[in-house]
């Protein structure tokens, strides 16, 4: 990278000093924007907490603010940071009946039209149909402010196969100076013609030095416990620090996972993996920790692997409460 090039990353990358990591991600895209060799669509691929639509919003920033006089840049930056710029379409945070009704607390993230999805049927998943394609495509065709306009959709995965068939004729003849930003956990769970026609950059776990930064202020007890629970993920991080409860709850379950490698008592074995009987954040929170101790305690190979095929068996429709008591069953 040159030295003109290397000055104009720092001074992007400045503006917003909250995304951690990822640099060369980061220089990449500003060598794109730099030589305007934008490709139409980008897809960033990773797991969860990476810091994904971190680099998605920052890069629709300077994608927005590329060639705005700088006695505009504040109240254009404003804008965009509220999401009410003309220019900029979000899809994140979805309507959920029963489970997210709050419009305010959609608009913080989302700002493409949502409300066909409080009509019936209500929408009760997590998951783009094909009605959330056409009001997004509604939008697409407005007349842009500035050379760029830009689309960020989180998750491509949630998108149902009509959903996301209808999408790829967007993607196909994109409307001019639009800029697709999509993420996704893995490239290889969506429709192979929609990562064909975008540009593929692949987000990995951060070395702990990099998360550093994130854990100013905690104590060294703290900083070893929550960067073994992100595992490279500086959202997890962040959050953590940000929600002491949470962290608090982290340490309890920790505890509990260690004593369950630890008693010989079948009842308080049972006891322990009773969350993993239903899916969501509890149970996954639990597998992590029982994961973590099995490690800390340097089990056999033999045991390790019981585990992992555990695991692996709760992601299927298996019947989770049995799972867990023949593997309760199964500790020496």
């Amino acid at each position: 990278m040159s030295v003109a090039n290397t000055v104009f990353f720092s001074s992007l990358v400045a503006e917003h000093p909250k995304i951690v990591g990822h640099q060369i991600i980061l220089e990449e895209l500003s060598r794109d924007l730099s030589a305007k060799n934008l490709a139409h669509a980008y897809l960033f691929s990773g797991p969860r907490h990476l810091g994904k639509m971190a680099v998605a919003r920052w890069f629709a920033e300077q994608l927005l603010t590329d060639g705005v006089p700088e006695e505009k840049l504040a109240d254009v930056r404003r804008n965009i940071g509220c999401l009410t710029h003309p220019d900029l379409l979000i899809l994140d945070q979805l309507w959920i009946e029963g489970t997210c009704t709050d419009w305010d607390v959609v608009a913080r993230t989302s700002n493409v039209p949502q409300q066909h999805r409080a009509k019936k049927p209500a929408a009760k998943t997590d998951t783009i149909s094909i009605d959330d394609v056409r009001a997004l495509q509604e939008r697409l065709h407005d007349t842009g402010t500035g050379q760029f306009r830009c689309c960020i959709i989180r998750a491509m995965e949630r998108m149902q196969v009509a959903a996301a068939n209808a999408f790829l004729k967007i993607l196909e003849e994109p409307p001019e100076g639009l800029v697709f930003i999509l993420t996704s956990q893995s490239a290889s769970i969506l429709l192979p013609t929609v990562v064909s026609r975008a540009r593929s950059l692949l987000f990995r776990r951060l070395p702990n030095r990099e998360l550093l930064t994130l854990l100013e202020g905690s104590s060294a007890s703290d900083r070893q416990f929550i960067l073994r629970i992100a595992q490279g993920a500086p959202g997890v991080v962040a959050r953590l620090m940000q929600d002491t409860d949470q962290l608090r709850e982290h340490k309890l379950v920790h505890e509990q996972a260690l004593s369950f490698w630890g008693t010989t008592s079948l009842a308080d074995r049972l006891r322990i993996l009773q969350p993993l009987q239903k899916r969501g954040a509890e149970a996954e929170r639990l597998l992590l920790h029982l994961a973590l101790t099995l490690r800390e305690r340097g089990v056999t190979i033999d045991r390790m692997r019981e585990f992992q095929l555990f695991a692996q068996d709760l992601q299927t429709n298996a019947h989770r409460q049995l799972l867990a008591q023949r593997f309760a069953f199964s500790i020496d």
